[in-house]
């Protein structure tokens, strides 16, 4: 059997769909899974163990400019791959009206959220086969569901299995070490800079070296700064990949609601999400590791709440 996974952006959206590639490789011996995702992104499936081949697009780059004939060459390219063999079922785990666009290039019967549940309920309308998954379950929750329910088999019982293989080190910093992520792709979801000094000076204390992620020239600023106020480092730039790595190294991760909090805690590393912005009951922390979300849309979380939940992360490791 030949499935192909379209789960194209963001990055933690990405990370949330891992366990349901895991259950459909557990279910289907020898089942031939493959996945559409965004170029900056496709490290990510990659190191699934389960994933045999990656298929990336770069819709946001083509979409500025469609009528260019390197655009016009990309996109037919692609579509070409997508229909090179025929798929048993294309699951669509985004469910955007763009996504199902998408997963219709393929050659093979169209899965995804039914009409009710869709994040953009016009994507139903490409699809062969429904399944409705409440918007009461958390993130990685919804997407074992729809895989279970468009193929038939019983929603495992089972604890989320990332099935992620860490990728070779590229940069890594001397003897044990902790993440910081407090950068954001918006404000909202900011955390106050000197919250960040104070969890740096802690784990400083603790005997880990903060290592402050970024990835932007304002993030890197920002990291810079933490660094000089706890005694941390700060990283070149790194690719996902090479991120990953690092993540997967850490012995402790205290992040924002950022893609690279997720994958840290899909790497069974112990991890505690501040969030700022979002309900952490949707896409909550989620890892065979300590972990531990705080906070919520419009609920800052305060300096005290969240040391409180270092200290227990700290003590268990």
């Amino acid at each position: 059997m030949r499935v192909l996974i379209v789960k194209t952006t963001s990055m933690g959206d990405v990370v949330h769909a891992l366990p349901a590639a895991s259950d459909l490789v557990q279910r289907f011996p020898g089942l031939e899974l493959e996945w559409l995702v965004e170029a900056p992104f496709a490290a990510i499936p990659a190191m699934h163990r389960g994933v045999g081949r990656v298929l990336s697009l770069a819709w946001r780059k083509w979409r500025g400019k469609l009528l260019a004939r390197e655009t016009r060459e990309a996109i037919a390219a692609l579509r070409r791959d997508l229909r090179r063999k025929p798929y048993d079922l294309v699951i669509d785990l985004q469910g955007l009206f763009k996504s199902a666009i998408w997963a219709r290039q393929a050659r093979g019967p169209v899965g995804g959220y039914g009409r009710r549940t869709a994040r953009e309920p016009l994507a139903s309308l490409l699809y062969q086969r429904h399944v409705d998954v409440g918007w009461d379950l958390q993130a990685v929750e919804r997407c074992r569901r729809l895989a279970a329910g468009l193929l038939g088999y019983p929603v495992p019982d089972t604890a989320p299995d990332f099935g992620l293989r860490a990728p070779e080190p590229g940069w890594m910093p001397p003897g044990p070490y902790a993440v910081l992520i407090p950068g954001a792709s918006r404000v909202e979801k900011l955390w106050p800079e000197r919250r960040w000094v104070a969890v740096g000076q802690r784990l400083r204390d603790s005997g880990l070296l903060p290592v402050v992620l970024w990835g932007s020239d304002a993030e890197q600023t920002l990291a810079e700064r933490i660094a000089a106020s706890c005694d941390g480092d700060v990283p070149p730039f790194l690719k996902v990949g090479q991120a990953a790595a690092l993540l997967a190294g850490a012995r402790q991760v205290v992040g924002l609601d950022t893609g690279f909090s997720h994958l840290a805690a899909a790497f069974g590393r112990p991890t505690l999400g501040i969030y700022c912005d979002h309900d952490p009951a949707e896409c909550g922390i989620t890892g065979s590791g300590p972990v531990a979300s705080i906070g919520g849309r419009g609920q800052v979380p305060g300096q005290a709440e969240v040391m409180t939940l270092l200290e227990q992360q700290l003590a268990r490791g």
